[in-house]
């Protein structure tokens, strides 16, 4: 049989933008023609949701799509991370409901087998609808204009197969205020109806805090009364199931939602690294892909990942990174640290996947002869001493008082002299057994010395991956606990190799002047 190509002059696609309206394959209810893409962009007024639903439905079945198939997007771009829905066969697709003012169609069929196709209808929904997928925004009618009176809306998220709990973050609030809100509010219900427990019922002009459901609907009524507005609001929800995570082992792994496929749209993600007192956190990027940057402005503006010390968005910045880039690893000034992932409404990426291992409190100190380690055992206090040791584990730390310590020469426990950047050093290594049962993880950290400025350092070395981590980091930087601070004085107090080298030029002094006043007698 031939082809059934696309006679010229049918319709085909297009912006819809009339407050309702139908369309359907083309031919329909005849077969739609071979090799066919149609494109229809559903565009209604701003702080208004598209309905979507159909009446007639019948392509060419394939387990995964892959021959005839028509697409749903939630908003204009064509990303996998706006994506709502695949479909063919028989089954129609569900009713759905934009989580902005703009929807996209898809329509595609190969060279064999042609089918009846499907009819669908659309309308504006002022406010409120069933939202599903895994990310939308909503907002209130007429935002950012002031909202109408006597307004009343419905928004119940959930239900596209996310089983994970719902996050709702709201960017913008600003309505009637009141002792009870009993005027103008938004209430949030932790499920599909108002049967549900309350999560929270707010107004006037403080934003209401993140909120996360407990199941994987959530429920949001606007309401307002016969006067006074006010601007309304705009939040965005999430699925949050890979999204907002508290780490508090040494060392760990994750990545962004559906990691390595796209992450969805209109995120803000949370992850908070946070350790015990004194830890550093250590970071590093396995694998980044995000949208890339501004052409306008050169910047992360669209997709991003921040990275806060202290565990705050209100911490100093360590970096906000987009595109794709490799990144050197990057360490937290305190115990802890918040990495945040913002995505925008449309191109989204293949994310990103990162390891991150604490870096353990340590002072180590040395002189023209040793070395001098200490650790608080509270640091690593389900480690027995012999898991703590330089070199060779006959090497291994001693308990003194409450710090695990290591004072040795550097004629043992494996030093080795090297010379870097013409100067001599001595180079060990010291390691922290962490293993449990057949899980090997073993962190490693070089100590240096220069003796003749009497200055050392320590360098993370490895951690999760040891093929992974090849790139060190200086971590010399003043690092202080909580309990027992080290005191350098005592340290250089027991430098019993200089006091020895001290007294033997007093010595050799004395005889000198010694030897002097002989030869004058004389």
């Amino acid at each position: 049989s031939h082809p059934l190509l696309c006679p010229p002059g049918i319709k085909c696609g297009g912006v819809l933008s009339a407050p309702s309206g139908n369309f359907s394959s083309p031919n329909f209810p005849g077969l739609y023609p071979y090799e066919t893409e149609c494109t229809w962009l559903i565009v209604v007024a701003e702080g208004s949701s598209v309905l979507l639903s159909f009446s007639h439905f019948e392509l060419e079945y394939h387990d995964t799509c892959a021959y005839d198939y028509l697409q749903v997007y939630n908003g204009a771009a064509q990303d996998r991370g706006n994506l709502l829905g695949t479909f063919c066969g028989h089954s129609p697709p569900p009713p759905f409901s934009s989580a902005w003012h703009v929807m996209a169609v898809v329509f595609r069929s190969d060279r064999h087998v042609a089918k009846h196709g499907f009819a669908a209808a659309y309308k504006k929904d002022a406010c409120g609808g069933q939202l599903t997928g895994l990310s939308g925004e909503i907002t209130s009618p007429r935002y950012p204009e002031s909202y109408p009176n006597d307004a009343e809306c419905r928004w119940s998220i959930g239900g596209a197969g996310a089983g994970g709990p719902l996050t709702l973050v709201f960017a913008d609030f600003q309505m009637e205020g009141g002792q009870g809100c009993g005027f103008d509010y938004v209430a949030l219900f932790d499920g599909p109806t108002v049967a549900a427990p309350r999560l929270g019922r707010y107004c006037g002009s403080a934003r209401p805090p993140r909120t996360v459901s407990s199941t994987p609907h959530l429920l949001i009524i606007f309401k307002s009364d016969f006067n006074i507005g006010g601007r309304g609001f705009k939040a965005h929800f999430y699925s949050a199931g890979e999204c907002q995570e508290v780490f508090t082992t040494i060392k760990g792994n994750f990545s962004s939602p559906q990691y390595p496929n796209f992450y969805p749209n209109n995120l803000e993600c949370q992850w908070s690294i946070q350790l015990p007192a004194g830890y550093r956190v250590k970071i590093f990027f396995l694998d980044m892909e995000l949208e890339g940057q501004s052409s306008l402005t050169g910047g992360c503006d669209y997709d991003h990942l921040s990275a806060f010390d202290g565990g705050t968005e209100n911490g100093s910045l360590l970096g906000r990174w987009c595109g794709r880039e490799s990144l050197a690893p990057v360490t937290s000034h305190s115990n802890r640290l918040l990495l945040v992932l913002h995505t925008d409404r449309n191109t989204a990426k293949r994310g990103f996947s990162i390891s991150y291992v604490g870096v353990v409190p340590m002072n180590v100190s040395c002189t023209r002869t040793d070395f001098h380690i200490q650790i608080p055992v509270q640091s690593l206090a389900q480690l027995e001493r012999n898991r703590i040791y330089l070199g060779t584990p006959s090497c291994a730390a001693q308990v003194v008082g409450r710090n695990f310590k290591i004072h040795t020469r550097f004629d043992t426990c494996g030093t080795e002299s090297q010379r870097r950047n013409n100067t001599s050093v001595i180079v060990s290594t010291l390691y922290i057994d962490f293993s449990v049962g057949d899980q090997e993880d073993i962190h490693q950290y070089e100590v240096q010395c220069e003796p003749k400025r009497k200055e050392a350092s320590v360098t993370l070395i490895a951690g999760p991956d040891p093929s992974r981590l090849s790139q060190a980091e200086n971590l010399v930087d003043a690092q202080q606990w909580e309990g027992e601070a080290i005191n350098t004085r005592e340290i250089k107090s027991q430098d019993t190799s200089d006091i020895v080298f001290i007294s033997i030029c007093i010595l050799a002094g004395l005889l000198m002047v010694i030897a002097v006043v002989g030869l004058v007698l004389l």
